[in-house]
């Protein structure tokens, strides 16, 4: 019996931090859930269709978070990625 209570006791031991992290972050507020759900439901989400529910809603985060990348990636300039090196003028080739 002694060992049951011991292995209880190490079980909670672990499960205790994974509890704590788990309520670490801040409440969200009701605005912010329907702001949310609207994104969600543009991105093609149908919170009606249960029956492809992890994978409709997966793919519609997916595509939120896809969005919200490009919407905070830096601009600048024109064209692609740069190598450092700047060429003008006509080649000299004497």
């Amino acid at each position: 019996m002694k060992s049951v209570t011991r292995m209880v006791l190490i079980a909670a031991l672990f499960a205790a931090p994974v509890a704590s992290f788990a309520q670490s972050s801040q409440p969200v507020s009701r605005a912010q859930v329907r702001a949310e759900l609207a994104q969600l439901e543009q991105a093609g989400y149908d919170p009606h269709d249960w029956i492809h529910y992890p994978e409709n809603i997966q793919a519609a985060q997916a595509k939120v978070a896809a969005q919200n990348a490009l919407a905070q990636a830096p601009v600048s300039g024109y064209g692609g990625a740069t190598d450092g090196t700047s060429r003008s003028g006509a080649a000299s080739g004497m």
